[in-house]
């Protein structure tokens, strides 16, 4: 029977990694203090414990193995007709996209602790806990770990993986209690939408299910890379991987794509959550505003501006002088209250301007193909405009898609790959007036 224990038992086995951020610097082990009007509506709480696997194991558990069932999505790369699809926390799924009309799964890439990916050449960069690995995928018959950089991210990063020299990585949440009653207002909200408690965690009961992995697709450039997205934490320009960890920027240098070389990092702010590579240039996405990088020198980014914004969860991507950024609110990680699209002018990159503003209903993911922008918005489905004129967007919509539920898009060569509630689709927008599915690869959930 698939009950409120079991459905949520089975979405936060990957999504909770995330959850316990700063745990030591913070050394929290109950509720605390800190009056919020909050608990007249979150009062009830579920409470879940760490489950810890060693690092040995975790090291030894990258392997290749059959095609297996996309049980849920996070981050999409796109490379020479390939598709290799990141399932939060397990793998990559890797697939055969030279026919759109019927992508073919080839293999499956189970890497522990995977959330995110970049590929040059033939080899494929993976995250996977606290180290970095590189795969040599020429041969997807024969996939081949051909270096580890162990320890390369931080214990306590923006993903929250807690790392205990003994016991090894938290892999995973156990629900311990189902209803935890708040006995007052004293509960203090972390920006993750919970609180500490006990030995783990508590998440509302409202908000519990909700966790899930964050996603936005759109275009990226690199040598010899392939398209990355808004919500990408790794991306390669210039023969450079550059990762976010943290509230670091760090570097490693990949021109002998098989041997990588960490380099230095750069602090840029704790909140940052996504990186869009352009030209010469990193644009930052955080919570409180979008940074701009200068890698002209690619071991040693300096920071040219910051664009400050209301705090909310900001995908943003670049085309010419322009950056595009959309705020939403309604996830326990963006506490703002915007819901809207902002154009900004980016011409003099030591002073972005904002001009122009448009109201949206919750935007997440989106990608610009010359002068099209397309844009997921939530309830309100997929959205494209045309954006030859910045200031009259908003009277510019081409076409809008109620009932398609997008999260996440990739424009490229008239095809449009979309994460949507039920998978993943691709369309021939060839025609913007006639938008034609090629392909549905279905989300299997898990029964």
């Amino acid at each position: 029977m698939d009950t409120l224990e079991n459905r949520i038992q089975k979405r936060v086995h990957v999504s909770l990694y995330a959850l316990l951020f700063l745990t030591v610097l913070l050394g929290l082990s109950v509720l605390l203090e800190g009056c919020t009007d909050r608990c007249e509506v979150h009062n009830h709480f579920v409470y879940y414990e760490p489950v810890y696997t060693t690092l040995s194991d975790i090291r030894a558990g990258v392997k290749t193995t059959s095609p297996q069932p996309i049980e849920a999505i996070g981050k999409i790369y796109f490379k020479d007709n390939f598709l290799f699809i990141n399932e939060p926390g397990e793998g990559i799924h890797v697939i055969d996209d030279t026919d759109k009309k019927n992508p073919t799964k080839k293999v499956f890439i189970e890497i522990p602790g995977n959330y995110d990916l970049a590929i040059k050449d033939n080899i494929l960069y993976a995250d996977s806990y606290i180290d970095l690995v590189a795969l040599d995928i020429s041969d997807l018959n024969n996939i081949q770990e051909v270096d580890r950089e162990e320890g390369i991210f931080s214990a306590y990063n923006s993903l929250g993986f807690y790392v205990d020299n003994i016991q090894g990585v938290v892999t995973e949440w156990q629900v311990k209690q189902m209803d935890v009653e708040a006995e007052d207002c004293n509960v203090q909200y972390q920006t993750w939408g919970g609180v500490f408690y006990d030995r783990g965690i508590a998440i509302p009961m409202e908000l519990a299910s909700d966790f899930s992995s964050k996603t936005a697709i759109a275009p990226g450039n690199g040598s010899g890379s392939g398209l990355g997205g808004s919500l990408a934490r790794f991306t390669i320009n210039d023969n450079h991987l550059y990762m976010l960890d943290g509230g670091d920027v760090r570097v490693v240098d990949v021109t002998a794509s098989s041997s990588p070389q960490p380099k230095d990092k750069y602090f840029v702010n704790w909140d940052i959550e996504t990186i869009f590579p352009y030209e010469d240039k990193l644009f930052i996405g955080a919570r409180s505003g979008m940074h701009i990088l200068d890698i002209s020198s690619p071991e040693s980014p300096t920071k040219i501006s910051t664009f400050q914004h209301a705090n909310s969860c900001d995908p943003v991507i670049v085309d010419g002088d322009y950056a595009y950024v959309t705020l939403r609110s309604g996830n326990p990680t963006c506490e703002g209250f915007d819901n809207q699209l902002d154009v900004l002018d980016i011409s003099n990159l030591q002073s972005p301007k904002l001009i122009e503003s448009y109201e949206m209903k919750n935007p997440h993911g989106l990608g610009v193909d010359q002068d099209l922008l397309f844009l997921c918005d939530g309830d309100a489905g997929l959205k494209m405009f045309d954006i030859k004129d910045k200031l009259a967007i908003d009277k510019n919509l081409l076409a809008q898609h109620k009932n398609i539920h997008a999260f996440d898009v990739i424009p490229f060569e008239n095809t449009l790959m979309l994460i949507g509630e039920d998978g993943i689709f691709q369309y021939d927008y060839s025609n913007l007036k006639d938008l034609k599915l090629l392909s549905h690869l279905e989300i299997e959930h898990a029964d």
